[in-house]
């Protein structure tokens, strides 16, 4: 790795803010005394993992899909083996931890460092080739951009991105790909803003929703999630404790129904259904309704705003299987489960 590019990773997100692992302080506070070992599942730049350590945690293994994360952790070799860096998916992370662990903290969607390279093209604020890649590998953004049916883009923008104006940018993409591939951040920006009003003062860029939508479909950001939240309940102790942050609805929805499924909180059913099988619960509740940033956060890291945490605690009860059908997962992602 560069100079400058390992500078990037210490330096500013957009906006300004640093690289600070969002709500830490809220999981310090409710899973103190940290002990045992804890498995950081979006590693990044690290900061989760370092203040599990600095608060009492014996070992944390840090897992990342994104290979230029760990290869930019060279602070990471001063807690000698109480920090374990490992490749790879935290929809895997039972796996990649080998044993069971008395914790697990996931911080869902891009990092700020990601959105600071320009080569990576997650960001509509700096002009970069279309990639959107979190591992590097496999079809980018532009790939999909530029071979997706018209149909099947708008369904994207609008399920994962949430965007009303959906088949309006995807007739636009359609067209504008027919004159020449679409090959940068900057362009797509363009086009999918050109679709949509002027914002106001302190409103979103247009193209925000979009490259949400774009990015969660080349990452398959959602079937991880719920992987990984089944990964964290085979990997947990009895009486270990999740931690998840998620910054948009999609992210939360997930997280919430999941959590309320495994705690024997799901859906009411009628009174003239068959009766149901008894269920034990694998997770208690420790965050039912979430926990935000309060104002002292949010000014000190703008990116912390949206965020949600939730939090529980794992039961006796053995790992089973989840009711995907039952987690709110958008139409194309249950397709692709």
């Amino acid at each position: 790795m560069s100079a400058a590019a390992a500078t990037r990773f210490g330096g500013p997100a957009e906006g300004g803010a640093p690289h600070v692992p969002v709500l830490l302080g809220a999981i310090l506070a409710r899973v103190t005394p940290v002990s045992g070992v804890w498995v950081d599942g979006t590693f990044g730049a690290g900061g989760y993992a370092k203040g599990l350590l600095e608060a009492g945690a014996e070992r944390v293994i840090g897992i990342d899909r994104d290979p230029t994360a760990l290869a930019a952790a060279g602070w990471a070799a001063a807690w000698g083996d109480r920090l374990r860096l490992v490749p790879g998916n935290f929809a895997e992370l039972d796996r990649l931890a080998g044993a069971p662990v008395d914790g697990v903290v996931l911080d869902l969607g891009v990092s700020s460092m990601q959105l600071d390279q320009p080569e990576r093209g997650f960001s509509f604020l700096r002009d970069g080739p279309l990639d959107m890649r979190m591992s590097t590998a496999g079809p980018s953004a532009a790939d999909l951009v530029n071979t997706a049916p018209e149909a099947d883009l708008a369904d994207i923008l609008h399920q994962y991105g949430e965007e009303r104006a959906a088949r309006r940018i995807a007739r636009a993409i359609t067209r504008a790909r027919g004159e020449a591939p679409i090959a940068t951040t900057g362009r797509l920006a363009e086009i999918v803003a050109g679709c949509l009003p002027r914002p106001k003062p302190g409103q979103a860029h247009p193209a925000t929703r979009s490259f949400q939508a774009l990015r969660i479909a080349v990452n398959d950001e959602l079937g991880a999630l719920v992987a990984g939240l089944e990964a964290a309940e085979r990997a947990l102790r009895p009486g270990g404790r999740l931690a998840v942050v998620s910054f948009h609805s999609l992210e939360d929805r997930v997280v919430k129904r999941f959590l309320a499924l495994r705690a024997g909180q799901g859906p009411g059913t009628s009174r003239h259904a068959p009766q149901a099988a008894p269920f034990t619960p694998r997770f208690s509740l420790d965050t039912k309704g979430g926990v935000a940033p309060d104002a002292a956060e949010i000014d000190a890291n703008p990116r912390a705003r949206s965020a949600r945490l939730r939090l529980a605690t794992r039961t006796e009860a053995p790992a089973g299987a989840v009711d995907r059908g039952a987690l709110g997962l958008p139409p194309l992602a249950r397709a692709a489960g």
